[in-house]
């Protein structure tokens, strides 16, 4: 029977990060975005729950969100990390597209033969990047919260990068994103109420002016968000 409906499966890792921006740009498309959340609510300080996903099959695409965890954490969420890379191995080898967002983009680096570890510099906030290829990730700013950096897999193209790390790569039809283009100021408060407010005080950031700056910037976001996902689309033959 033929679908006339595309499907999404969006692997949320958190119950804190929901998709905004993004998943209106998928469903204005006519993209119905179904939902797979790895760590429960009760869980969030103790993640290593079992690693059951869905099957792929009547999937079109694959979002992987981003969580506050590290992808090499092991003993920590290798309990779902590990069978998660099997989950992505198998939409590349099945060709469905995935689109990787900061964990999520970082676990398609290490997944793809590439590496992930704790960066030199990390990124809290609003940032430009140089992209080589504006109409697939455009140069933002868009919004970073990691600690972590990825190195590009032997396979991948760099996209886009910036001084503190590699912000962008192409990899047959996966793409992995270092920054958060479904950030509104909704996510950033139950991120800040779930342990970022400790980073920001760590980091010497000041809470009120993130939130501001946020506010200022979240309509023109959504925008760039919406430009992405079509760029996305595009890249992988979906549009």
């Amino acid at each position: 029977m033929r679908r006339d409906v595309r499907r999404l499966l969006v692997i949320q890792h958190d119950h804190v990060s929901p998709l905004g921006p993004v998943a209106a740009a998928f469903e204005a498309r006519g993209w119905e975005c179904v939902y797979h959340l790895v760590v429960p609510p009760e869980r969030f300080d103790a993640p290593d729950v079992p690693g059951r996903f869905p099957p792929l099959s009547g999937v079109d695409a694959v979002l992987a969100m981003g969580a506050p965890w590290s992808v090499y954490e092991i003993e920590l969420v290798g309990s779902w990390v590990l069978p998660e890379q099997d989950l992505l191995r198998e939409a590349d080898a099945g060709g469905i597209p995935v689109l990787g967002i900061c964990f999520g983009g970082q676990l398609l680096a290490q997944t793809h033969g590439g590496s992930v570890s704790r960066a030199p510099q990390g990124e809290i906030g609003w940032v430009d990047i140089s992209t080589d290829e504006p109409e697939i990730v455009p140069p933002g700013p868009w919004f970073q919260w990691h600690a972590d950096r990825w190195v590009v897999p032997p396979d991948g193209v760099e996209l886009a990068r910036n001084e503190a790390a590699s912000q962008a790569f192409s990899l047959r039809r996966n793409l992995g994103l270092q920054f958060h283009p479904e950030v509104t100021v909704d996510m950033l408060l139950g991120w800040l109420d779930n342990g970022g407010d400790a980073v920001l005080t760590a980091e010497g950031i000041d809470r009120e002016d993130l939130l501001a700056l946020t506010r200022r910037l979240e309509a023109d976001a959504a925008g760039r968000a919406e430009r992405l996902v079509e760029g996305f689309l595009h890249f992988a033959g979906l549009a």
